[in-house]
């Protein structure tokens, strides 16, 4: 089980986001003013799939109406969909470590490539 409460640093500020739900395959953290959560859900059924997801919220001026705010929200999420034998946890993670190592080369060139919709 995740510590309770987990840290979410964005662009220098952290995030206190305290346990909000428990469950055998869902975990879920929440922000006080609720515009972090941090989910973690793990699946069985032939595979393991587990599933990390940090959505964040914001209100911003609506684009259509420019004197009226509207909240919106975005979602980034981590999926690890693996068979039930074959690959240890070592392994996975350093699959998980390699990943995350290819998206930050280069000052985070390639996040930057797939944020700007290249393939």
């Amino acid at each position: 089980m995740l510590a309770d409460p987990q840290s979410i640093t964005i662009d220098g500020t952290a995030s206190s986001c305290g346990r909000v739900l428990t469950g055998t395959d869902l975990g879920r953290f929440t922000a006080p003013n609720q515009n972090v959560v941090l989910e973690v859900q793990t699946a069985r059924s032939g595979r393991v799939r587990t599933v990390s997801r940090l959505r964040t919220s914001k209100v911003t001026a609506d684009p259509l109406v420019s004197s009226t705010n509207v909240e919106v929200s975005s979602t980034v999420s981590l999926t690890i969909n693996r068979p039930l034998e074959g690959y240890s946890d070592t392994e996975i993670e350093k699959i998980v470590v390699g990943f995350i190592a290819w998206l930050q080369a280069g000052t985070n060139a390639n996040l930057k490539k797939i944020i700007a919709g290249e393939n």
